[in-house]
């Protein structure tokens, strides 16, 4: 009984220093992200930024598509995935001067915004929509 005991109290202590490790290294990253850069303000606040001058500009469809693209991701992160993705249309958009978001503006955002192994989903997806990746191509590389 007291060996089983003793690799029990072992394995509870692997698994929380591992557990506390996985939790310090995303803390450590949202902490990176707040720091302010050169201009003052901090990657965060330059998403918020995007995401509040570009509010008015979605339209019900665009959303529902963000939306159906950010499926995929975990529910845990789905809104953090979605705010950041959000924020890179919204800075594509206030860069090249449109007044309204696009489903061009939110395709190519999301692949920018996307880490690559994401876009095979965005891939298959718009092939089930019926929609060509053509023009977007160097995105991807």
């Amino acid at each position: 009984m007291g060996i089983i005991y003793d690799y029990f109290i072992i394995f509870w202590g692997f698994l929380l220093i591992t557990l506390m490790g996985i939790g310090g290294f995303f803390m450590f990253r949202k902490f990176l992200k707040a720091l302010p850069k050169s201009d003052g303000l901090s990657q965060l606040d330059w998403q918020n930024y995007y995401i509040e001058q570009t509010r008015h500009m979605w339209s019900d469809e665009q959303l529902t598509l963000l939306d159906e693209l950010v499926s995929p991701v975990p529910e845990l992160f789905r809104d953090v995935a979605r705010e950041k993705i959000a924020g890179k249309i919204g800075e594509i958009a206030l860069k090249k001067g449109k007044n309204n978001i696009t489903q061009e503006i939110l395709i190519e955002g999301y692949i920018i915004a996307t880490p690559k192994r994401d876009h095979k989903f965005l891939r298959t997806k718009m092939a089930q929509k019926k929609i060509s990746l053509q023009p977007y191509e160097h995105l991807f590389e």
